[in-house]
């Protein structure tokens, strides 16, 4: 089965359920079913299963990720060059990347990853576990 959703006043899709989870929706969303007239996502019991599946995975993970967002931003102002937001959340690849771009350009990779702290302190909990804990990039910059 394919759906499409309307997001921020797009149409998009086709795509799979999991895929439509990838977005910020809520129950109603409308949702298109295999070419199918629009309803609220409400309409799809297998839809509303899993994005409550969803809900309550970030619910449990919400304070984990707060106190990582927090911690990752100050010390990706601080310490960016480092690459100590990266071991934080888990990505040692990254922050060996980021160490070693902070040696090859003398230091002037830190000003990105001072951006990078200030862009993780002003952004949500669940963009911030999206772009960042969940990403499977191994060092997301922004």
């Amino acid at each position: 089965m394919h759906y499409q959703i309307v997001f921020r006043n797009t149409v998009l899709g086709p795509m799979t359920e999991n895929q439509i989870l990838s977005y910020e929706i809520d129950e109603n969303t409308q949702v298109s079913k295999d070419n199918g007239p629009w309803q609220p996502l409400y309409a799809y019991p297998e839809l509303m299963s899993k994005l409550a599946q969803k809900r309550s995975m970030l619910s449990y993970q919400n304070s984990d990720v707060i106190s990582k967002k927090t911690l990752c931003g100050i010390m990706a102002i601080i310490f960016g060059g480092f690459g100590v937001q990266y071991y934080i959340i888990g990505k040692i690849g990254g922050g060996l990347v980021t160490l070693l771009l902070t040696m090859v350009t003398c230091g002037l990779w830190s000003i990105l990853t001072l951006v990078q702290g200030i862009l993780m302190l002003t952004m949500s909990d669940e963009e911030f576990y999206r772009k960042y804990v969940a990403s499977q990039s191994f060092m997301p910059l922004f």
